[in-house]
């Protein structure tokens, strides 16, 4: 049976991201239905549906919530709508052509967890999305969707504000996130206390991603026994919104339940419908930077909870494939990606801040053609102990800093030492000398 697309159901929709036109594609229906359920029956079926992260963690969203101390007074809501993780580019599809989806998954999320302030934490780079955000959310107070008594309940008021970050990669760190909104230096915090426990402005306060919150959508309007059947149960349920770059045919943002193969992402009729030109696959990061990197032996990998660990990466990620091809030097690549994680460091952490900046010096020495083949043993062995350093750090940027470059040097081994043998520079490093 054809799947029948969720999250991405309005995106050719004309006029998508109008009230109007949501409201008469269903939109706003779940928030009044579960205005009708109660809290404790909502947070019931976001649970029972199983909906883990879409972010890159995978936590289940409603143990999440369930986080929260009973007796508190204020609570916040923070959307991550950073989406800083080089090669995914899902969340602004929603933005850009879904936004009341988007907002109705706030409303939904904000009136199950007490919420009565919700922050959009969006990335700078973002104008666009920006600009349709800010109407969409006009459009909602004008309905009476967002501020006092919503929807005529007297029991639910919230208020919703779009904050554009600064650019830091470490922000998309919920942490680093909040410190970032209170208008301090976007350094993660030490943990615990947990933002569950003491988050924005020291208040109890959910973080949740922008796909996340749209997912709530859905469950509330058809059911959490339909979501979990979709994907792969019970670890891996409902649809996924996947986005591949590269030199395939057809780049872009497509939705499929989770467990959607590499291999079809990339060559799929309804997907990526393959390479051009006739080019072949030599790597592929298949769920943001982070996750780390697959061979062409590896395409059947599943993008869902589980199985990209069989591969040695560190999960699912955020979904987001960037395809390489055999043209690519893969020394330009390991500098490009050690100086990204050198440069978006916060510089809390010895591991992270001394280990990154030396990979990058020994990855620019091996770009340059002066490398050593010890060189690949020891970019090796820093990033070992970088991960021997896991839960030792502030926030998880060490540990995603070591996945794309030690299977990197583990997958492509023999190509890297052939190109410390043969010691031809790649031109961009040589003509900066």
């Amino acid at each position: 049976m054809a799947f029948e697309p969720v999250l991405s159901r309005n995106f050719n929709v004309p006029g998508s991201q109008s009230i109007d036109v949501y409201r008469q594609r269903g939109g706003y229906r779940a928030i009044a239905k579960a205005l009708e359920m109660g809290r404790d029956a909502v947070a019931e079926e976001v649970k029972k549906s199983n909906l883990r992260g879409r972010g890159g963690a995978g936590f289940p969203a409603g143990t999440k919530w369930s986080f929260l101390p009973p007796n508190r007074t204020v609570t916040y809501l923070c959307v991550n709508a950073d989406e800083s993780e080089p090669g995914t580019f899902n969340n602004r599809y929603i933005m850009e052509l879904d936004p009341h989806m988007l907002l109705e998954g706030i409303l939904i999320a904000g009136y199950t967890t007490r919420a009565t302030i919700a922050y959009i934490y969006l990335r700078v780079e973002y104008h666009k999305a920006y600009r349709i955000l800010q109407k969409a959310l006009e459009e909602a107070y004008a309905a009476n969707l967002f501020g006092k008594n919503i929807l005529g309940n007297p029991d639910f008021s919230m208020d919703c504000y779009i904050h554009r970050g600064a650019g830091a990669y470490v922000c998309g760190e919920e942490t680093g996130l909040i410190e970032s909104l209170e208008g301090k230096r976007g350094w993660p915090r030490i943990k615990p206390p947990f933002p569950a426990i003491a988050g924005a402005f020291g208040k109890p306060t959910v973080v949740n991603n922008v796909e996340t919150l749209s997912c709530v959508v859905p469950i509330i309007d058809r059911g959490a026994a339909w979501f979990a059947s979709i994907g792969l149960p019970p670890a891996s349920t409902g649809p996924k919104l996947y986005t591949v770059s590269g030199p395939v045919k057809r780049p872009g943002c497509y939705e499929a339940p989770l467990g959607l193969t590499v291999r079809e992402l990339i060559e799929g009729k309804d997907f990526g419908q393959g390479m051009q030109d006739g080019k072949k696959i030599k790597a592929v990061i298949p769920g943001g930077l982070s996750v780390g990197f697959l061979t062409s032996d590896e395409l059947d990998c599943k993008l869902d909870f589980d199985d990209p660990r069989k591969y040695g990466l560190l999960g699912l990620g955020t979904a987001g494939a960037i395809v390489i091809d055999e043209s690519v030097d893969l020394r330009q690549v390991l500098m490009n990606i050690a100086r990204f994680y050198s440069t978006e460091s916060c510089g809390q952490c010895t591991q992270c801040r001394e280990g990154t900046m030396w990979i990058y010096k020994i990855a620019r020495r091996i770009a340059s053609g002066t490398g050593r083949l010890e060189d690949l043993d020891l970019i090796t062995e820093i990033t070992a102990t970088m991960g021997m350093m896991t839960g030792r750090s502030i926030c998880g940027h060490a540990d995603g800093a070591t996945f794309p470059l030690k299977t990197l040097i583990k997958k492509f081994r023999l190509d890297f030492e052939n190109y410390i043998r043969n010691q031809k520079g790649v031109a961009e490093v040589i003509a900066a000398q």
